[in-house]
């Protein structure tokens, strides 16, 4: 049986997100005044910080939120362009046939600061130095390493020490891998907030924020970009490349808000999402298929029929996000994905055994088109090197690489409610410059090189992310917001805590407990974008009878151990839990199996 976690439950406020000291920063905002929008900046700034190796200054954000004044979903995309260079004629003609992980090359704009400042200038309350005064303290002052951090600095050591020295000097003190729990400073980090600070003049709280993104966007932090993205550095091919990220690309972009898309996801659910950009829309063409089945987790536990069909629905799913997402897809495109008419008929394709291919759908008669790197699974195709660029962005003790980014959600007694997955910039892809302390984000290996695919590299244009947050209504009322780290697994592990709070009967934290699972039979976004035909992933405390029956069904499963999957975040009202107390009570729960996360309610 699933473990039941109890909620933290207070009146004023809630927050949750992968690291406790993001948390607490967040927890404090609430404390003294300030809203759920507040809160959300400062806690996303002290993560830039204690998570390096997960997101960064330089890196992006996706945001889904209501407010107190407006109850209607909306996203905030944080998400950098290619560069006016990009071209996937220009890649290839150095030779290369994917995106490089590693590096300038794969640099889009960083979106983060934009993003952070537009959230805070247009929905929060406080002044940009209050809210940057935790994630500056502790640049300044010193954090202590969580072991993950120096088991990627390990990684990727003796590769700074030869060909990145200024993450060297930014990494390793005195030459050296620091140790899990030593405390460690970003002076340089540290001198570039208190400059963009010094530059945030004005004579309003908005115009200060404004004066803040033009000194990053249009300012020194943008001539220093363009400057360092012009030397040479090594990258995951084994070769030099300069980058292609120039201070005019930066000061031709911003963030921007769009309609968030929202769909029903049965039992008085639905659920609000970001666009094809992100992976967002693969949990609503995932609730989708299962709203017309008959789904069992009794206690919160899936069962057998219950993991089958959920996993069956995520291959068709993420089959339809290959060959249909990306910048750019047409409105007509989503609702033709997410109409009843195609959701039956897809439903239709999930038989009573594992099915080994790759079926992306034919929406209003569209034909669909997979890359050919799709066309054989197995290991995938990458680069033809190995190492620290390989896999997902972020990188385990044993070399093997795993998760790829942060997330925070909070929610405030007026009714302000948003969920944020911040990523990018991460310490071991790119190398850091020199005169602002944080290195530039690699989200642009997430492009294609070959011509004609909904996420084929080009000059303006984002890449399609893994990166999801999530908000859901129920009987049409803000309820919930949530989301966890794990790139392709993100709208899976989602998809199991829901099935466990809407079907089970669960509270946020025993939902966040129950055992989960998730899909490899689908390309994957990170190279070297493998796939395994009937490849599912468990926790053992499904139990023994459930894996050996889906064993049987054809399905190759992966015991992953009892506590292994996810890193999930969640905050809502009483009315997302039953019995929860309904619009007087706010809920917080984190997920335990990172072991660094937390969650507060005040």
């Amino acid at each position: 049986m699933a473990p039941r976690g109890h909620d933290r439950i207070g009146p004023h406020g809630a927050v949750s997100s992968t690291h406790h000291l993001g948390t607490a920063a967040a927890a404090t905002v609430l404390a003294r005044g300030g809203n759920a929008f507040d809160a959300a900046v400062a806690c996303g700034f002290v993560l830039q910080v204690v998570e390096p190796h997960l997101c960064g200054p330089g890196g992006e954000l996706p945001a889904v939120f209501v407010t107190a004044a407006d109850p209607v979903p909306r996203v905030l995309c944080a998400q950098g362009v290619a560069p006016a260079a990009a071209t996937a004629d220009r890649l290839r003609d150095l030779g290369l046939t994917i995106v490089p992980g590693t590096g300038l090359l794969p640099a889009t704009v960083p979106g983060a600061w934009e993003g952070w400042l537009t959230l805070l200038r247009d929905h929060g309350t406080w002044e940009l130095a209050d809210v940057l005064a935790p994630a500056l303290g502790y640049a300044a002052g010193g954090f202590p390493l969580v072991p993950r951090v120096p088991a990627a600095i390990g990684t990727v050591a003796d590769h700074f020490r030869t060909h990145w020295p200024s993450s060297a000097a930014t990494w390793l003190p005195d030459g050296r891998v620091p140790a899990a729990g030593e405390l460690v400073r970003l002076p340089v980090l540290a001198a570039t907030w208190r400059r963009l600070l010094d530059e945030a003049v004005g004579p309003s709280r908005e115009a200060r924020i404004d004066a803040a993104r033009d000194a990053w966007y249009r300012g020194f932090v943008a001539e220093e970009i363009g400057r360092f993205a012009a030397t040479p550095v090594r990258d995951e091919t084994g070769r030099d490349h300069t980058g292609l990220l120039t201070a005019d690309d930066l000061a031709g972009w911003s963030a921007h808000y769009e309609d968030a898309l929202v769909a029903d996801a049965g039992t008085g659910w639905s659920v609000a999402k970001c666009g094809p950009w992100s992976q967002g829309p693969v949990l609503l063409q995932q609730l989708r298929l299962l709203a017309g089945l008959d789904l069992e987790l009794p206690g919160g536990v899936a069962t057998l029929d219950t993991v089958h069909a959920a996993a069956e629905a995520a291959k068709l799913a993420f089959a339809d996000r290959e060959a249909w997402y990306g910048d750019g897809a047409t409105p007509d495109l989503l609702a033709d994905l997410l109409s009843d008419a195609y959701t039956d008929d897809r439903r239709g394709l999930i038989g009573p055994a594992s099915d080994g291919g790759l079926r992306p759908g034919a929406p209003g008669g569209r034909t669909p088109r997979i890359g050919d790197y799709a066309a054989t699974p197995g290991a995938g195709r990458g680069s033809g090197t190995e190492g620290p660029g390989t896999g997902e962005p972020t990188v385990s003790r044993d070399g093997v690489a795993r998760g790829d980014t942060v997330h925070v959600d909070v929610v405030d007694a007026a009714g302000n409610m948003i969920s944020v997955t911040p990523s990018g910039g991460w310490l071991q892809s790119s190398p850091t410059i020199p005169a602002l302390g944080f290195c530039l984000g690699t989200r642009g290996q997430m492009f294609w090189l070959e011509e004609g695919l909904a996420s084929t590299l080009a000059p303006g244009r984002m890449p399609r992310t893994t990166l999801s947050p999530s908000l859901a209504l129920r009987d049409g009322e803000p309820a919930l917001a949530f989301g966890t780290p794990g790139g392709d697994q993100q709208d899976q592990w989602q998809l199991a805590f829901l099935l466990a709070l809407m079907h089970g009967g669960l509270d946020l934290q025993a939902a966040i407990d129950a055992p989960t699972w998730h899909s490899t039979a689908f390309p994957a976004s990170f190279a070297p974008r493998g796939w395994e035909p009937h490849g599912l992933v468990v926790e053992s405390r499904l139990g023994a009878g459930t894996l050996a029956g889906l064993t049987r069904r054809g399905h190759v499963v992966e015991d992953a151990g009892a506590w292994a999957l996810g890193r999930m975040c969640a905050v809502g009202t009483g009315v997302a839990v039953p019995g929860g107390g309904g619009r007087g009570t706010l809920h917080a729960a984190v997920d335990p199996r990172s072991g660094v996360g937390a969650a507060i309610a005040l």
